[in-house]
C-alpha cells in the first residue's frame, strides 16, 4: 500500500505503511503540519522531541504538529502512519477527551505513547484493515466511515493511556480528570504569554491555591512546574531546530528580560541555552549575545 489520502474541503487524512523505505519521508517536512499517529510493532526506534523510545511490543505514538519526530530504525514488521489535520478531526467540531488536544496529545506527563495488549492490538489491527478497505472502496461515505474508525482508535487508546499513565485516584474521579485535561489545554494555548499559576487561575475562575491542592490530590507535578516545563520544552525545540538566538527565543516565549529567561533555563536544565544548543548539534559552544546578561 502506498500513501492513501482523503482530501476534501480543507479536510485531510492519510494512511500509509511504515517500513525502512518510508523513513526519510516520515522524517521530512511533508507531514510536519499534521497531527500524527504511528502504530509501530516491536523493534522500532523513534525519537519524539528529545526522548528516544524503542518498541518492545506493538505501540501507538501520538504526535502534535509542534513536536519533532524522527523514525530512527524500523523493525521487521511494517507499521501504520496516520496523518490528519484539525479540519478533519478536532475538539472544536468533534469530541473533547479523544480530540486532537485531549489526553493523548500535549499531556502533562509529556508521554506520547500507548503500549498495546494482545487484545488491543488485535482490535486496532482490524481498525487499520477496515480503513484500508474504505479507501479502496472510495465510496461517497468514505469521510464519515474513516472518521468513525479514527474515533474508535482514539477512544481505545485514551482508555489505555489512562490506565498506563494515571493512577486510579485520577481515573476514578471524572471531574478531576476533566480539570487535568482543561489545565493542560490552557497551558498549551497560552504558555507563551501566561507564565504563572495565577494567570491560569483567572481562566479557570478559581484561586491559585485551589489549583495547587487539586494537583496535590492527583499526585501530579506542581502546576507551576507544568507551566515552566512547557516553556522550557519549547525553548529546547527552538534552540535545536532554529537559528534564533537565546535573546530572540526569550522574546518569542514572552520574556522581556532575556537574562531572567536564561537563568530559568539554567535552573531547569543545568546548562545555558548556548551550551544546550552546542550539545544537541555536537559543536563547540559559542557565547551568545543574549547570555551576556547572565
Amino acid at each position: 500500500m502506498g500513501t492513501t489520502v482523503f482530501n476534501n474541503n480543507l479536510k485531510t487524512l492519510g494512511l500509509l505503511h511504515v517500513s525502512q523505505q518510508q523513513t526519510d519521508a516520515i522524517n521530512g517536512p511533508a507531514y510536519k503540519e499534521y497531527i500524527k499517529i504511528l502504530y509501530l510493532p516491536a523493534g522500532y526506534k523513534i525519537k519524539v522531541d528529545f526522548t528516544c523510545y524503542e518498541t518492545k511490543q506493538p505501540t501507538l505514538f501520538f504526535i502534535s504538529p509542534n513536536q519533532y519526530l524522527e523514525l530512527q530504525a524500523a523493525g521487521r514488521e511494517s507499521g501504520y502512519f496516520i496523518f490528519y489535520n484539525r479540519d478533519f478531526y478536532c475538539i472544536q467540531i468533534h469530541d473533547q477527551e479523544v480530540a486532537c488536544d485531549g489526553l493523548l496529545f500535549n499531556n502533562i506527563r509529556n508521554m506520547p505513547k500507548v503500549e498495546l495488549s494482545e487484545v488491543e492490538n488485535a482490535f486496532l489491527s482490524g481498525v487499520f484493515q477496515e480503513m484500508i478497505q474504505e479507501f479502496n472502496l472510495n465510496d461517497s461515505s468514505l469521510e464519515e466511515m474513516v472518521r468513525t474508525y479514527l474515533k474508535q482508535l482514539l477512544i481505545r487508546a485514551t482508555r489505555s493511556w489512562k490506565r498506563q499513565h494515571l493512577n486510579d485516584d485520577v481515573t476514578d474521579q471524572q471531574s478531576d480528570l476533566e480539570f487535568f485535561r482543561k489545565f493542560t489545554r490552557l497551558v498549551e494555548e497560552h504558555y507563551k504569554s501566561k507564565h504563572t499559576v495565577a494567570d491560569y487561575a483567572d481562566f479557570l475562575c478559581m484561586a491559585p491555591k485551589t489549583i495547587t491542592h487539586k494537583f496535590n490530590r492527583l499526585r501530579l507535578p506542581q502546576p507551576n512546574e507544568v507551566i515552566k516545563n512547557r516553556i522550557i520544552l519549547e525553548a529546547k525545540r527552538l534552540l535545536a531546530h532554529t537559528s534564533l538566538t537565546a535573546k530572540e527565543i526569550a522574546y518569542n516565549l514572552g520574556y522581556d528580560d532575556p537574562a531572567y529567561f536564561s537563568r530559568l533555563f539554567i535552573t531547569k536544565t543545568g546548562e545555558s541555552p548556548s551550551s544546550f544548543r552546542a550539545s544537541f548539534l555536537g559543536t563547540t559552544p559559542l557565547k551568545e549575545i543574549a547570555e551576556v546578561y547572565i
